[in-house]
C-alpha cells in the first residue's frame, strides 16, 4: 500500500514579496523525504498562483510520479464552469469540498481550509497578520498539533 503524505498550503492573496525559493526546497525535500506526496492548493490570490507554478516546474524537472498536485475548490466557481479544460490540464486532480459545496460563499472557503487542514500532515503558508482567513486556518491548523513551515519567516 502506497505510503501518501498529505501538504496543504495556505497563504495571503496578495504577497509582499515572493518567496519562490524558500517553497521549492520545502517542495524538494518533501518529494525526496516521502514514498508519495499529494499537494492541496487553493486558488484564491499570489500564494496560491506561487505555490502551483512552483509545484509544477519542480515535478516537472524530478519527475512526477511520486507526488499528485490538486486543486481544492470550495464550491463550483464560475472560474472552474469557464476554465474546467484548461484547469483539467494544469491539476492532477481537482476537487469540490462536500463540507462547503452548499454552505453560504463567505463561510465556504474557511469550511474549506479546514477540511484541508484535516487531511493534511503539514501545512505550508505565507502568514504574517494576525487577521483573515489565513491566520483562522493556522490557528486551527496549530490547535490539532499539525506542523507548519511558515516561509514568510524564513
Amino acid at each position: 500500500m502506497l505510503d501518501v503524505f498529505t501538504v496543504s498550503f495556505f497563504g495571503h492573496r496578495i504577497l509582499e514579496e515572493w518567496k519562490d525559493r524558500e517553497i521549492e526546497e520545502v517542495i524538494k525535500m518533501l518529494l525526496i523525504k516521502y514514498e508519495y506526496v499529494e499537494f492541496l492548493v487553493g486558488r484564491s490570490g499570489d500564494f496560491d498562483q506561487l505555490v502551483s507554478s512552483t509545484i509544477r516546474r519542480v515535478r516537472r524537472e524530478w519527475g512526477s510520479n511520486n507526488s499528485s498536485h490538486t486543486l481544492v475548490l470550495p464550491y463550483l466557481t464560475a472560474e472552474f464552469k469557464n476554465n474546467e479544460e484548461i484547469l483539467s490540464k494544469y491539476y492532477s486532480e481537482i476537487e469540490f469540498c462536500e463540507a462547503s459545496i452548499n454552505a453560504h460563499f463567505k463561510s465556504a472557503y474557511q469550511i474549506r481550509n479546514r477540511e484541508m487542514v484535516d487531511r493534511s500532515n503539514l501545512i505550508v503558508c505565507y502568514l504574517k497578520n494576525d487577521f483573515g482567513g489565513v491566520y483562522q486556518t493556522i490557528k486551527y491548523a496549530e490547535k490539532l498539533g499539525k506542523r507548519i513551515i511558515n516561509v514568510a519567516m524564513k
